[in-house]
């Protein structure tokens, strides 16, 4: 299979190395393509192999040229997620098939002309849900599934972003809506499709509230940051902030970040405590589903601690999931753990609780990365996926419609019918 990947940044590294060296001998990366010649250059320069020509290099208004010279026959787009639903159409139209990183897109408009053209077209699309593959969640989709619990009738699900990786959302392009549809889509898009998947079923209605309560300017001068700057590379008080990213002092971010800066002037450090932030910090869904279980969800990006608790309740028990995480270190440091911390349990009525053993994996994101990888790449040589874990344009836009709707809610303080409101923007999700 030939590829090509639009987006250079950090996320595009994961499917330009399994081209390059896992998969290599399968698939040829033919192109790259980006806004950022700098970011081009180096992607460019890390995927060619001794003895080739090297990787084709476009610039973004080049893509539609990369496409008809290239001929790729799928296309990986890893571009902020404002952008994906361009590239994804396009794509289509050309008749390629499209792997995308999540979200699949940020709003209604956009899930709209994705569905479209898919319908039109006939051609495929993989969203990247790696945490569907991770072998601890993959074992509670099988408890789930087998019935062990009995009818899943309630859901308390809660996303802890630390101080390290949460900030890091409020910093860059992600703070602001229009780039990246808020913490309810851009990142709640893997725990809404993990719980669509759990429950094998959709969301009918959401309710939600948010704010942002830490990442402000008051917290700022709370914490004595007062002179701070626009960024952290030039602010005043940088050097007493526990929010700091130094750029210079991480070898891969300064080459991919700050190096690049003259090309456009994206400034990957800006202040975590600015005025103009426009995402909230602290959010919370009641959601319903098809089934009719409910599920109440939180996420909060200021926590102590990194990671998420889970129980679902059952007509038979409870099912209680924790997992303390440690990867996604964008700046300082953790306090709270040295290294992923994993348990589960189950509690049958009439029975003691049993800690289960946890299976774990290598690789990122509890090595759930290299088992999706192997499923995108190599899917002949992985065992049959009985979990049906592979994620396509359906799946995609039903995770990004529980934080649609719960943005919605947060705007006009009323409960959304997910129904009406596909139906109001005449979109068809089959």
């Amino acid at each position: 299979m030939k590829y090509a990947i639009v987006g250079c940044g950090s996320r595009h590294s994961m499917f330009s190395e399994s081209l390059t060296f896992d998969y290599g001998d399968q698939h040829e990366l033919l192109a790259l393509c980006d806004s950022n010649s700098h970011r081009l250059g180096l992607a460019a320069e890390f995927a060619s192999k001794p003895g080739t020509n090297g990787v084709a290099t476009y610039a973004a208004d080049q893509f539609d040229a990369m496409i008809t010279e290239q001929k790729p026959d799928t296309v990986i787009i890893a571009t902020p997620d404002y952008l994906h639903a361009d590239y994804m159409v396009r794509a289509f139209r050309a008749g390629c098939d499209v792997i995308c990183e999540k979200p699949m897109t940020i709003d209604l408009k956009s899930l709209k002309q994705i569905t479209q053209a898919q319908k039109e077209t006939g051609r495929q699309l993989l969203v990247a849900f790696n945490y569907r593959y991770s072998p601890a969640r993959t074992q509670i989709k099988n408890i789930l599934s087998s019935g062990q619990i009995g009818e899943i009738t309630a859901v308390d699900f809660q996303w802890h972003l630390d101080r390290v990786h949460g900030a890091d959302y409020f910093r860059r392009w992600h703070r602001h809506k229009d780039n990246s549809g808020g913490l309810l889509v851009h990142k709640s898009t893997h725990h809404f499709d993990l719980l669509n998947w759990w429950l094998d079923a959709v969301p009918t209605h959401v309710s939600a509230s948010g704010k942002r309560a830490f990442y402000t300017p008051a917290m700022g001068a709370e914490l004595g940051l007062d002179g701070r700057g626009p960024r952290c590379a030039t602010c005043a008080v940088a050097e007493r902030c526990d929010f700091e990213l130094d750029m210079d002092a991480d070898s891969k971010l300064k080459a991919l970040y700050r190096d690049a800066e003259g090309e456009d002037g994206y400034h990957r450090d800006l202040c975590v405590f600015d005025d103009d932030i426009g995402i909230e910090d602290t959010l919370q869904a009641h959601i319903r589903y098809t089934t009719g279980a409910t599920a109440n969800y939180t996420l909060t990006a200021y926590s102590p601690w990194e990671g998420l608790e889970i129980r679902f309740h059952g007509t038979k028990g409870l099912l209680t999931h924790k997992h303390v995480e440690t990867h996604g270190v964008f700046g300082g440091e953790r306090a709270h753990a040295g290294k992923d911390d994993v348990e589960t349990i189950l509690h049958l009525a009439g029975e003691r609780p049993r800690a289960l053993d946890v299976p774990a994996g290598e690789g990122h994101h509890g090595g759930a990365d290299p088992i999706m990888l192997g499923y995108i790449f190599d899917p002949d040589g992985m065992e049959p996926d009985s979990y049906g874990r592979s994620s396509n344009h359906v799946a995609g836009g039903w995770s990004i419609l529980t934080g649609i709707a719960a943005n919605l809610s947060i705007e006009t303080g009323a409960q959304v019918d997910i129904g009406h409101m596909l139906a109001a923007h005449e979109i068809d999700l089959k």
